[in-house]
């Protein structure tokens, strides 16, 4: 057995069967099939209703469900497509549904419908005249072609509807259809002997409506209880940290910050452990995160001047700043510097590119150490990239070089080239765009002269620019461009303005010539210095201090602008 399948979770292979679509709604009827928490809200439009269900009366392959065996207990919905669902027997496995709602919520909906909101989305009948599914809007009887869905459930009171018909072709469609009704197969694909933890990464790769399950969505089912819901807390959380911009964090990454504050650690096996605590511990261990959090936001953008965490280079920082601002609610002045240190350190040495479980486990004694005053930095055990990452690396917003560039860039109070303008560090971190974003090589320059175009793309060809500067500097040679701007306001202020785009006299000097190497090779140089000086000194620009937050509730705390 090699070392990997040693470590696989032992569970018995998926069983796929293949069950008759009125006895899987059954079984959801019955609650032996059920559908936990995390699943989305019933989201079909009615003609996505209509033609599945066409799909079926032609006999159309619809896709199989997935289905979780278990004796775990997770909250689950009590209803489904408006009808109630039957309690599950005690201490009996039921079968989770993980992939297939939209298609079974249908199939009860339309078959087991009692007549009530005359514009349900389950009021639809079969006409048996252009063989089509319709929706109604009223609950008046419709003319004897147009069969109500839900006769074909009792099959006494559709054949006393149908035998009503003059037109023997009709009558012979409506019984084809109950027939297909009754019979119509679908895989069902079964997951026995699993563990929440294991269950976990097979979430993660399903896909439902358009949306990727994840753990989130897992524990929300494991932890529900009739004063707890993960995604509203989640959904408090997020409110918090929007105030600052930062209201698009990834639910994972907060369910990290959660499961190390409760004092589990940062990996998905200890979120796992969240299931064993009470409703009245969870919301204990938010109020923690949701104040962490708040700091956290505070830190980034004040501190690190980073204004959205899209422009994060790893998302995974902010669960550690979150857990360092829980246990170290007010860091003195040479904590604050050695928290600015860790943040650089870590992304410059591409730390949390690799972030495993095993350093997952000696941060969480590095925070402690580093909170209660033991150590006086929070190690980085990783060293810095080599200065050729900056040459080597193409420039795309998803990035972490590049995102490393940009906030570097960011922190230095950039100014455009040509105006001399600050530039708008939260519009050009947004990453919603790139059209701040631009090559001091102009790309069809380097096309037209024949540079490598890989290389133009590097990390250190990128400087900040507005888009009206990009358009006047066009397909322009650098030495022109340059030119006439060193003679519209002079050398000085040319090389003031580069050096808050991090482009040194020297580099400076070689796109005036147009040595294109020289200039990269020297800017790099520089990126390469700057960087490092933030991983390792403490002589930064001084910031406002994180205040602590009040006694108050979270919606009462301070913080600085």
């Amino acid at each position: 057995m090699t070392g990997v399948q040693a470590h696989r979770p032992a569970f018995r292979d998926p069983k796929p069967t293949v069950e008759r679509i009125s006895q899987l709604a059954q079984r959801v009827l019955t609650g032996d099939i059920l559908l936990p928490k995390f699943q989305r809200d019933f989201v079909w439009k009615p003609a996505e209703i209509l033609r599945l269900l066409d799909s079926i009366a032609r006999n159309y392959p619809i896709g199989g469900i997935l289905l979780w065996q278990s004796k775990e207990h997770l909250a689950s919905e009590r209803t489904i497509a408006d009808l109630a669902i039957a309690e599950s027997k005690p201490e009996y496995p039921v079968n989770y549904l993980l992939d297939g709602q939209q298609r079974l919520s249908t199939i009860c909906g339309v078959l087991y419908w009692k007549p009530g909101d005359p514009h349900s989305r389950w009021n639809v009948v079969y006409d048996l005249r252009s063989e089509k599914f319709l929706h109604l809007t009223t609950l008046d009887d419709p003319p004897l072609n147009q069969v109500p869905l839900r006769f074909f459930a009792e099959p006494a009171a559709l054949f006393k509807r149908i035998n009503a018909l003059e037109d023997k072709d009709l009558y012979g469609r409506a019984e084809k259809l109950f027939n297909r009704l009754q019979e119509y197969m679908i895989a069902a694909v079964t997951l026995a002997d699993m563990s929440i933890k294991d269950i976990a990464p097979i979430f993660e790769r399903i896909n439902s409506s358009g949306t990727p399950l994840t753990v989130v969505d897992l524990m929300r089912a494991a932890t529900w209880s009739p004063t707890f819901d993960l995604q509203d807390a989640i959904s408090d959380v997020l409110d918090v940290a929007a105030s600052k911009g930062f209201g698009s964090i990834d639910r994972k990454t907060l369910l990290r910050s959660v499961s190390a504050a409760a004092g589990l650690g940062f990996a998905v096996d200890n979120m796992d452990s969240l299931r064993k605590k009470s409703s009245d511990e969870l919301r204990d261990i938010f109020t923690e995160v949701t104040h962490a959090v708040r700091r956290s936001v505070d830190f980034l953008s004040t501190h690190v001047r980073i204004p959205k965490p899209e422009a994060l280079p790893y998302i995974n920082q902010f669960a550690v700043v979150t857990e360092i601002f829980r246990q170290l609610p007010s860091p003195s002045v040479s904590q604050s510097a050695a928290l600015q240190r860790w943040f650089w350190k870590s992304t410059i040495t591409g730390y949390f590119a690799g972030w495993n479980t095993g350093d997952m486990s000696r941060d969480v004694v590095a925070i402690s150490n580093f909170a209660s005053g033991a150590q006086e930095d929070i190690e980085v055990p990783k060293p810095l990239v080599n200065q050729d990452v900056w040459k080597l690396t193409q420039f795309r917003s998803n990035s972490a070089v590049s995102k490393m560039l940009a906030i570097i860039l960011s922190y230095h109070s950039p100014v455009d080239l040509l105006t001399g303008q600050h530039i708008d560090p939260g519009k050009s971190l947004a990453w919603s765009n790139d059209k701040e974003f631009h090559h001091f090589f102009p790309r069809q320059y380097a096309v037209r002269e024949g540079l490598n175009a890989a290389r133009v793309n590097s990390a250190a060809n990128i400087v900040l620019l507005t888009s009206l500067s990009n358009i006047r500097i066009k397909d322009r040679a650098p030495s022109a461009y340059l030119g006439d701007l060193i003679a519209e306001v002079g050398r000085g202020e040319v090389v003031r303005r580069a050096e808050t785009l991090l482009v040194s006299e020297q580099a400076l000097d070689a796109a005036l010539q147009d040595d294109f190497e020289g200039f990269i090779t020297a800017r790099s140089a520089t990126l390469q210095d700057v960087a490092t000086k933030l991983a390792s000194v403490d002589d930064q620009p001084e910031a406002a201090t994180v205040e602590p937050d009040s006694e108050g509730s979270p919606d009462e705390d301070a913080t600085d602008s």
